[in-house]
């Protein structure tokens, strides 16, 4: 009797050269694969496939508060974004950029060992967690799931993070700890959201993975998120959302400071702004939006672009 023949279609082959991939790289994600994970993203990219938001983009983001960016993911169904529960490193440092996403996991000296020869051989040196710092570009968030680990989980103290400064002139978020506050509060700029800190050294964690899905808390995190760190958590933008979030809660500071200014002046009462604004009141905003351009707290070429696209 003859064995059936098993024929391998397209989609297998796919599969398999992508684990081949995964096994070759060990610890890298391929860029196919990250390209396969963010299809909604279609601007530009880095070389390992990372969406690449603009700078401006982020740079508007500071502006942006949590409860905004909250509002606008929850609108686009995106409810598994935030995690609370940091010990930041400055209340007052907000932290934004691209996530550059780490996984790493208790270890297991089987699956560590190979990941650590593999890693040589592909030319990287000293410990595992200094490796993704070395891939590090400007603007860039070092994001780590390191299990929550405290003792024994200080993925960096202040060398590393003045080595990470240097190269993203960024901060980090880790699920995990630091060491060294000291240090650390004093490099200008830096910022560290982490679960907790500790005078510990890292010890019996393995790197498992730079720049795949991880989760974080709550909250799941792709390579080439936007990362949006302010002092009552943590939000995490998915790229080809960023703008949107950014161009909304622009509209809302507008909309807030015009109905305060004109609540002083007197002109209409709160009952009036309080509500669905009345075609006469929309006129009056797009008016003051052209008169107070220059003044206002939004970039001149944004609000141009928001009032071609109004229709009074």
């Amino acid at each position: 009797m003859k064995k059936p023949k098993f024929k391998i279609g397209p989609g297998l082959c796919a599969i398999a050269l992508l684990l081949m991939c995964n096994m070759a790289l060990a610890q890298t994600t391929p860029k196919e694969h990250i390209l396969f994970l963010t299809p909604q993203w279609t601007g530009e990219r880095f070389e390992d496939g990372r969406p690449k938001v603009p700078d401006d983009v982020l740079e508007r983001m500071r502006q942006v508060t949590i409860e905004e960016a909250w509002g606008v993911l929850r609108n686009e169904g995106y409810h598994n974004q935030f995690e609370g529960g940091w010990q930041p490193l400055h209340d007052d440092v907000v932290v934004v950029g691209r996530a550059l996403t780490v996984q790493y996991m208790p270890n297991r000296p089987d699956v560590s060992t190979v990941i650590k020869e593999n890693g040589i051989k592909q030319g990287q040196i000293g410990n595992t967690n200094s490796w993704p710092i070395d891939m590090l570009v400007e603007g860039d968030v070092y994001v780590a799931d390191a299990f929550g680990k405290i003792v024994d989980g200080t993925l960096i103290g202040d060398n590393l993070g003045n080595s990470i400064y240097a190269k993203s002139k960024n901060g980090v978020v880790f699920n995990a700890s630091s060491r060294d506050m000291e240090g650390l509060s004093e490099i200008d700029g830096f910022n560290a959201f982490v679960r907790g800190w500790h005078p510990s050294f890292l010890t019996e964690v393995m790197l498992l993975g730079i720049n795949q899905p991880i989760r974080m808390g709550a909250a799941t995190v792709l390579p080439g998120d936007v990362v949006l760190a302010k002092k009552e958590g943590v939000m995490f933008i998915p790229s080809h959302l960023a703008e949107k979030v950014v161009v909304t809660s622009e509209v809302v500071r507008l909309r807030d400071l015009f109905g305060i200014t004109r609540l002083k002046e007197g002109i209409y009462t709160p009952g009036q702004i309080d509500n669905k604004w009345t075609d006469e009141i929309e006129k009056d905003f797009s008016k003051w939006l052209k008169d107070h351009m220059d003044e206002l707290p939004v970039p001149k070429e944004q609000i141009q672009e928001l009032l071609k696209k109004r229709t009074w």
